[in-house]
């Protein structure tokens, strides 16, 4: 399927002046102007479901993104006569919400688990230093989304290339690429806002 994304929002389009049932009908048509319709259309619903719950705006994006995702990959399973299309995207966004909060705790558990690895106070400083570091990382890794924690834990600790982690996963080369890249890139920003300015390793991470 050609990648689509529905995070853009480009001036309004033919599918923003069709009836609720005509967007629906096309998404389900697979016609990608609906879908850019769907999402400024119902998109802050979406959002405002996900942020209500989650209370945390960013993860509630990464959740609307999903669930466009997948109600487009899943557009064939929308059946109209069992009720209307924003109600069929609440549906699709209380079991991603759920997800979402499954993955919380086991994110929760990961730095824990990870915490236990600490030394005790007296194990020499450098090996603290680098188990601190690897629970820095581990922690951070953590708060990613799904498929770029995997792909980078798969990099990190695995010690694969992008070409064996798509053949591990069944994931394009492209998407391990594209995955590694934004989950860098949130690491990189979060390690960056958190070292003071004047800190050298803050400034490695750059």
């Amino acid at each position: 399927m050609t990648a689509v994304s529905v995070t853009a929002q480009p001036s309004p389009g033919t599918g923003d002046r069709l009836l609720d049932h005509e967007v629906a009908e096309g998404f389900v048509r697979g016609d990608e102007q609906c879908l850019t319709a769907a999402y400024r259309r119902w998109g802050g619903l979406v959002h405002a479901l996900a942020a209500r719950t989650l209370g945390d705006p960013r993860e509630a994006e990464d959740v609307s993104q999903q669930v466009f995702l997948a109600a487009w990959r899943g557009r064939a399973g929308y059946r109209p006569e069992r009720g209307a299309f924003p109600g069929w995207l609440v549906g699709i966004t209380r079991r991603k919400i759920a997800d979402a909060l499954t993955e919380r705790t086991r994110r929760l558990d990961l730095v824990t688990a990870a915490g236990a690895a600490l030394p005790p106070p007296d194990e020499p400083a450098e090996g603290t230093e680098a188990v601190l570091d690897r629970l820095i990382v581990t922690g951070e890794l953590a708060r990613l989304p799904r498929p770029q924690r995997e792909v980078l834990a798969m990099a990190f600790y695995g010690d694969l290339t992008q070409t064996q982690i798509a053949e591990r996963t069944g994931m394009p080369l492209g998407t391990v690429k594209s995955h590694t890249r934004r989950g860098l890139h949130r690491m990189r920003h979060r390690f960056a806002a958190a070292a003071p300015a004047t800190d050298p390793a803050g400034a490695g991470y750059a």
